[in-house]
């Protein structure tokens, strides 16, 4: 591993320290591109009251934000743990090129943050989840999709 990565991963590793001072969760991340540090983050999880802000996520924000741009492509995120199925995900939707991780996500089951029955909920059939998935007024919610199918300006992601 080079010495630039390292320095992130190090950097990764002080914001998931400085989380817990802070009153978070033991997460931090990195999101850097051509060689330069773009955004970074730390888990706000229980400091906003917001579920969703986990240290890459909050790092994607950023880095969107500051790139004035939704695609990614050409970043790589350095994360203090391996990434949990929404953070994976939202890496992924943001088309980052690569993740470096430190701690793995049986680390963080052994913490008490174990994401493992997500991804156990996510291979079952949806009638046998654990939280009711109900489809319901498909026909009138499918116009928004032949809408959007049919708009001739659109921005596709």
């Amino acid at each position: 591993m080079s010495e630039f990565s390292k320095k992130k991963m190090q950097k990764a590793i002080h914001l998931s320290l400085k989380s817990i001072t802070k009153g978070g969760g033991p997460f931090g991340a990195v999101i850097v591109k051509d060689g330069k540090e773009i955004a970074s983050g730390y888990n706000q999880v229980t400091t906003k009251n917001d579920p969703t802000a986990h240290a890459e996520v909050t790092a994607i924000r950023k880095a969107a934000k500051k790139l004035k741009k939704f695609d990614l492509s050409g970043c790589e995120i350095y994360t203090s743990c391996e990434p949990c199925p929404m953070c994976l995900s939202a890496i992924y939707w943001a088309r980052i090129d690569k993740i470096y991780y430190a701690n793995t996500k049986a680390d963080a089951k052994s913490i008490g943050f174990d994401d493992s029955f997500i991804y156990d909920q996510l291979k079952l059939p949806q009638d046998k989840r654990i939280i009711p998935v109900i489809k319901m007024m498909r026909n009138e919610a499918i116009k928004a999709f032949e809408r959007w199918e049919n708009k001739e300006d659109k921005m596709k992601y």
